[in-house]
């Protein structure tokens, strides 16, 4: 494996909002995305998530819709100098991308003795999210950009792509070509909030008590410089 571009992936992916071109997805690229979030680690070997892949004009826009009157919702709660910079940020590509992916997560799945999962029943939910991480990276690895929408209420969307009862959508994804990534990422271009540094979030043996992250870990000179 070539560690460099390993790295290069994780710190060149970028939650996509604008530049989507809607050019076709190729099938093969899509295929390998997919595996790639199905090959994920998961609590129990449970793999509790399946994949909507949402083509349909009407349920995007219907989705779309529903996404901008919940961004009206978010944007009554902010004082002034937030909702300035709100109005700045995208929030969505849901129309612009080539496909969007709606991630569920099943709980029964596996059920009733998932093993690993007794006491910590959310394992179930951090599965899935590690699938949509290993999603994501497999698509930027092939330059496919990947946008997680979250303005929505889950009741509307499970209705909207037909869930069962028992079903919960996690992430509606919106992924196609892209015209380009952006360097920084688009909450810190715009202003919204600035990356942490890495140095006051590591800890040794207790909450609290930090160390020399030098010292400790070698990081390569790239991902150092971005760690700062």
């Amino acid at each position: 494996m070539d560690r460099d571009s390993f790295y290069q992936v994780i710190f060149g992916r970028r939650d996509v909002r604008g530049q989507f071109t809607g050019a076709e997805l190729d099938s093969g690229v899509l295929g390998r995305v997919l595996a790639a979030a199905h090959g994920a680690p998961s609590v129990g070997m449970s793999q509790p998530w399946d994949f909507v892949l949402v083509e349909s004009e009407g349920t995007r826009r219907a989705f779309y819709e529903h996404v901008y009157e919940e961004r009206t919702t978010f944007e009554s709660m902010l004082d002034d100098d937030a909702r300035e910079r709100f109005q700045r940020i995208k929030i969505e590509g849901i129309l612009e991308a080539s496909l969007g992916i709606v991630v569920t997560y099943d709980p029964q799945r596996g059920s009733p003795h998932v093993l690993g999962r007794h006491a910590i029943d959310d394992a179930g939910l951090y599965s899935v999210c590690l699938a949509i991480e290993n999603l994501w990276l497999a698509a930027t690895a092939e330059s496919i950009g990947v946008g997680w929408v979250s303005f929505y209420r889950e009741d509307f969307l499970a209705d909207l792509v037909g869930l069962p009862a028992n079903i919960r959508p996690i992430a509606w994804l919106c992924l196609g070509p892209v015209t380009h990534f952006e360097k920084i990422p688009d909450l810190e271009r715009l202003n919204w909030q600035a990356r942490r540094p890495l140095r006051p979030h590591v800890h040794m043996g207790r909450f609290g008590e930090h160390v020399d992250i030098e010292r400790l870990v070698d990081l390569p000179g790239e991902v150092a410089e971005k760690t700062k």
